[in-house]
């Protein structure tokens, strides 16, 4: 909504209270013969507030509050979102993932968090630009989100490297890992595939770490925060296990050790 300029919001005023006041005096003015001077006065204070106050709200002060609604949730907005793809950033990602470290803990049921580090990404930006790195990032979001439920969360961490929250998977642990490692290859599989740009056909591999949630985590609420960063450093450290392992590939935290 555009904002009014000082010039219309007292002409606005101006016209609501003038129009009133004659309405009122015309009124009033019929019942001349009845009321006198003090109470004409009273009624006219009172119904010309409780006449004018709605209608200024209605045709000024409402323009501004929807003007400042409307910031603020761009604010938000642009605080959570990334601004090249449109997807959540890594602000929001560690919102929703506090959450679902929670949800896990608390239904016992196991979740997954994949991290997607795209393979010869460098290499296109070397050599074809950043606006053909940019048409590669945003083609990749758009793939990563078409595949992702909708009660999972799909975020771009930064660079070339996005997030897959996955949300309650199954109670069996072994049951759950395969999933998510489906999810994984399917990723690997879609993100592989040529992005047209310029004429060219531009390609991308994936390599993805992954990180199970389950009951085994924290539900402390002081620990939250400092729990979600080490699920994405442990999804981090499990990615590069991928890439040590040949690239294209997705590979489980848990695995690393073993």
């Amino acid at each position: 909504m555009v904002l009014l300029t000082a010039r219309q919001v007292l002409v606005r005023i101006s016209v609501i209270i003038l129009t009133t006041e004659f309405v009122i005096m015309l009124v009033l003015g019929a019942f001349s013969d009845s009321l006198n001077t003090y109470v004409a006065a009273a009624l006219d204070v009172v119904i010309l507030a409780a006449v004018v106050s709605p209608l200024i709200y209605l045709w000024v002060i409402r323009a501004f509050v929807v003007a400042r609604d409307d910031a603020l949730a761009e604010v938000r907005a642009l605080a959570l979102t990334d601004s090249l793809t449109q997807m959540p950033n890594r602000r929001m990602l560690s919102l929703h993932l506090e959450k679902f470290i929670n949800g896990s803990a608390r239904h016992r049921v196991h979740g997954a968090l994949l991290l997607i580090d795209l393979d010869g990404f460098k290499a296109i930006n070397d050599t074809d630009g950043h606006d053909a790195g940019d048409a590669v990032l945003i083609e990749v979001a758009k793939r990563i989100q078409s595949i992702t439920r909708e009660a999972d969360i799909a975020a771009r961490l930064g660079g070339d490297e996005f997030v897959v929250l996955i949300d309650r998977l199954e109670i069996d642990h072994d049951a759950s890992q395969a999933q998510a490692l489906l999810l994984a290859e399917r990723l690997i599989q879609i993100i592989s595939a040529p992005v047209e740009y310029a004429g060219k056909s531009l390609r991308v591999g994936a390599s993805i770490g992954v990180r199970m949630l389950g009951s085994d985590l924290a539900r402390t609420q002081t620990l939250m925060s400092s729990m979600a960063s080490g699920v994405i450093s442990d999804a981090d450290a499990a990615m590069y296990g991928a890439k040590r392992a040949g690239k294209g590939c997705a590979v489980v935290f848990d695995d690393l050790a073993s």
